[in-house]
């Protein structure tokens, strides 16, 4: 599986002055290794063990970053999309030291089953799974969708965040503009980035940019 870049994304963060990781998870990449995020079959998925062993990746990657002498340890920020934005909801159950907030772009396992758009796999087992994520979470989650996402359409990502939010954590959920021509990877794009930057902006609790005053 290609490394993906999301150069539109980390650029818009540096500019605001965060240092950007953005690491392969096992079983992917150049690297390789074990596959350890495998959710089983399709009816009787295991989308929460599946989310857990995601998470354990994520904080691998956040105490490599943290020993890094550039690195300030408070006001972490974890931004993941797809399965790696299941990972990141995961992650908030553990309530993580020292990060203070969480974005999710279009996360959720099982999408496209059978190929198709608009498929899920045992969407009820994703919202148990959401559910469990939610309960002792403590991190500001804010969770984004374009409305053209075809893997988990914002019908269905607004009950996930219901189910997260009824686990006993808030969380601020967005649908977004339609981003291209499949809505799915609007984290990496330039163009949806611009789609998602004033939702970014409020997560992060960043000065609103200054108008563009150049003629």
């Amino acid at each position: 599986m290609p490394q993906p870049q999301y150069r539109a994304l980390a650029a818009w963060l540096v500019s605001r002055g965060f240092a950007v990781l953005v690491p392969q998870r096992p079983g992917h990449g150049a690297t390789g290794g074990n596959y350890l995020e495998d959710q089983g079959g399709c009816d009787r998925a295991d989308y929460a063990g599946a989310g857990r062993a995601t998470a354990r990746a994520i904080a691998v990657a956040l105490n490599y970053l943290r020993r890094q002498s550039f690195i300030r340890r408070d006001g972490t920020v974890v931004i993941g999309h797809s399965a790696g934005g299941w990972g990141a909801l995961a992650l908030a159950a553990g309530d993580p030291p020292d990060v203070s907030a969480i974005v999710a772009f279009a996360p959720g396992r099982g999408g496209h089953a059978d190929d198709l758009p608009d498929q899920v796999c045992a969407p009820h087992r994703l919202r148990s799974a959401a559910a469990e994520f939610g309960r002792g979470a403590k991190v500001p989650v804010t969770w984004l969708v374009a409305a053209n996402d075809s893997y988990f359409p914002p019908d269905l990502s607004r009950r996930l965040a219901d189910a997260f939010r009824a686990g006993g954590d808030r969380v601020d959920f967005h649908v977004l503009a339609p981003s291209g021509s499949e809505g799915h990877w609007l984290a990496e794009s330039e163009a949806g980035v611009k789609i998602a930057a004033p939702e970014l902006d409020r997560a992060l609790k960043l000065p609103a940019p200054k108008p563009d005053t150049k003629r």
